[in-house]
This record gives structure tokens, C-alpha cells and sequence, in this order.
């Protein structure tokens, strides 16, 4: 678990893409020494990278691991899956794909009663299972042992049998000009079924999601109905979702 003086430095290294050491024990009235500690730490997450005299983005290729993504920003994650759950209505038919945010929105909706759910993603089968009233229904394919995500031809064949009120889908980085991005190939494939099979495309994605670079082209905001965050969107991206058609729904701090 990072602490408070931790996530900040990783925020604003994402913010900016790379900050010195001087500068960061200056930011948050440390000495280097102990901000050198926090970047080690962080480092070994792979959260972000050492570079000599600060720290930078680690690389786009790769994604932070899924025990890591699970504490990053979970108040974030949180309050946005609370405030798409009072938009979901009981008898409602969903996809879920991978991510620790559509694992929030599985949390989220267990007091919801007779939801149709399809997803890809065990752990949130897992968690939707436990309500009775749920029919919760998972996709062949592949299992990935990091985080139980299913992914592959399969997967995508399965899904293309279903038309469904609303797909809710995470993204692992969007770009300043409405792309949105992930790491993995197939992942990538199978959220591209998603929003084709979905009459509403829901997008959940933290302030985070805005500064990292990911790899693999997903969509574009266009395709997207609503976007939920947790903060304000910097002008130049709120221009971008409004040119878009799209909504953007904050799940701000009370």
C-alpha cells in the first residue's frame, strides 16, 4: 500500500513525465535521500522508473502489475463505480471486461437485484456470484493467471452472441486526443467486441488513466456514450469529449 506522500510523487511524475529528485524533495519537504527511498519502492513496483537524478514513466509496453493497479487510486476507482451503479437499473443486462475499475463496478452493483451480466473477467464473476438474484454468465477463452482475465478467439465468438443494454470497460491510458489505449492485443480485441455488441458504451477510467502511455490502440471517445471519472477534465481533454458527443460524469471527493 502506498502512502499519501507516495501516491502524490506518482501521480506527478505521471503528470509530467519526468521529475528530478531535487525538485520532488523540494514538492513535498523531504530530504533527497528519502525521496530516493520512495522511487526505489516505487520502482520495484514498476510504477514508475529510476532515472539518474529523478524519476520518469515506466515503459508503454508494459503494464503495471495487477496486485499494484489494485491499491493504485482505489478511492478513485471507488467512488466512480458507486456513481455508475446508481445509473444502472435492477433487471438490466451488462458486460464487464477486465480491470481492477470494472471490479469496483462488480462490487458496486451487489445490491442490485436480477442483472444479467457477461463478462471475461473471473474476479468479477466471482464477486457478482455472490448475489443470487445476478445471472452471471462467463466467456470461453483463455485465462490469464495474473488476473484472472479471459481473453482469445473465443472469448470474442462468445460475446458476439449477446446484444446488451450497457458495456462498461475500462482502459489502461487515454490519449490527449481521445484514443484509447492498452497493453495487450487481445484484450484489446475483445473490448473492441464489447462496444460493437453494447447498445450504451460506458468508459470507466481514474484521473490517472490520462497521463500513461499504453501501446495498442483500443477506440476513440467517440465510440464511447459516458465517460466516468473522479476529477475535472483538463480543458483541452474536455473540449476533445465534448467534440465527441461524449458525457463525462465526475465522481468527485464529498
Amino acid at each position: 500500500m502506498l502512502n499519501h506522500r507516495q501516491q502524490a510523487l506518482l501521480d506527478l511524475v505521471r503528470k509530467r513525465g519526468f521529475v528530478s529528485v531535487e525538485e520532488l524533495a523540494q514538492q513535498f519537504d523531504v530530504t533527497m535521500q528519502t525521496i530516493r527511498r520512495d522511487i526505489n519502492q516505487l520502482a520495484e513496483d514498476n510504477l514508475l522508473r529510476r532515472y539518474h537524478g529523478g524519476a520518469g514513466l515506466p515503459s508503454s509496453v508494459e503494464n503495471i502489475a495487477y496486485t499494484q493497479r489494485k491499491v493504485l487510486q482505489i478511492s478513485a476507482k471507488q467512488r466512480i463505480a458507486e456513481l455508475v451503479a446508481e445509473q444502472i437499473q435492477d433487471g438490466q443486462s451488462l458486460i464487464l471486461n477486465l480491470g481492477t475499475t470494472t471490479e469496483e463496478v462488480a462490487r458496486a452493483l451487489m445490491g442490485h437485484r436480477h442483472l444479467s451480466v457477461i463478462t471475461n473477467n473471473l474476479n468479477v464473476a466471482a464477486i457478482l456470484a455472490d448475489n443470487p438474484d445476478h445471472e452471471v454468465i462467463v466467456t470461453g477463452g483463455v485465462v490469464r493467471a495474473r488476473d484472472r482475465g479471459i481473453t482469445g478467439e473465443a472469448t470474442i465468438d462468445f460475446i458476439r452472441q449477446f446484444r446488451v443494454d450497457i458495456g462498461i470497460i475500462g482502459v489502461s491510458s487515454i490519449d490527449p486526443d481521445g484514443t484509447l489505449r492498452d497493453f495487450d492485443y487481445r484484450e484489446v480485441k475483445v473490448a473492441q467486441t464489447i462496444i460493437e455488441q453494447s447498445r450504451q458504451v460506458w468508459l470507466v477510467a481514474d484521473h490517472s488513466k490520462f497521463s500513461r502511455e499504453a501501446l495498442v490502440r483500443l477506440a476513440h471517445v467517440s465510440q464511447v456514450d459516458v465517460l466516468f471519472t473522479d476529477q475535472p477534465l483538463p480543458d483541452g481533454m474536455a473540449a476533445v469529449l465534448r467534440d465527441a458527443g461524449t458525457r463525462v460524469v465526475v465522481a468527485t471527493e464529498e
